[in-house]
């Protein structure tokens, strides 16, 4: 069994990646799938692998997001990553661009964080010290119901993926803020006044 390390998996996400903001997304859930993955008594590294390297191949595709997971699903397999962590990358596009369903929790909760993550980004951001360590569920619900905030993000995948995991959204929210707190630097947050 080949054991890929999170060197080889950084390096070969910036090998398909150039843009800061992708690998700032990709570190948010990578550390965000390690903190589920804790709860939960599962492979930390594992998950945070299948965090890391989910959208792998996302500058290759952005052009023709049909062919998103694919892609990626195809440069993992070739190089070697447990096919557990090749199918997560193709679950958490389920419904979106792939019809592979996430069955296993890694998958699930790969499938519900993967927007999330960028969503309470997108609330840190506009916060006036531009971090998670004061950021309350309560200030993302509120940003939750203004539609035109952070137009980008499906909020209908996220509530999907609650939905799969039976959690409340709260409680997903909670977490993915706890989980990305000791990383916000990483993820260009935490610079603000």
């Amino acid at each position: 069994m080949v054991v890929i390390t999170r060197g080889e998996a950084m390096k070969m996400l910036r090998e398909h990646n150039s843009e800061v903001a992708h690998i700032r997304h990709a570190l948010a859930v990578e550390a965000t799938m390690r903190h589920f993955a804790g709860l939960h008594g599962e492979d930390v590294d594992k998950w945070g692998l299948a965090g890391l390297v989910h959208d792998i191949d996302w500058e290759t595709t952005n052009d023709d997001p049909s062919r998103h997971t694919h892609v990626g699903a195809g440069w993992l397999k070739e190089a070697g990553y447990p096919d557990d962590i090749v199918r997560a990358v193709l679950a958490h596009g389920w419904g979106i661009c792939s019809d592979v369903e996430p069955v296993s929790a890694m998958e699930k909760h790969l499938f519900a964080v993967d927007e999330l993550t960028g969503f309470v980004t997108a609330v840190a951001l506009v916060r006036p010290g531009k971090s998670l360590q004061d950021l309350t569920v309560k200030s993302v619900k509120k940003k939750w119901k203004d539609k035109a905030f952070a137009r980008g993000v499906d909020r209908d995948v996220i509530e999907k993926g609650t939905s799969i995991l039976d959690t409340p959204l709260e409680d997903l929210i909670e977490n993915v803020i706890e989980a990305l707190k000791p990383v916000e630097r990483e993820i260009g947050l935490g610079e603000g006044d």
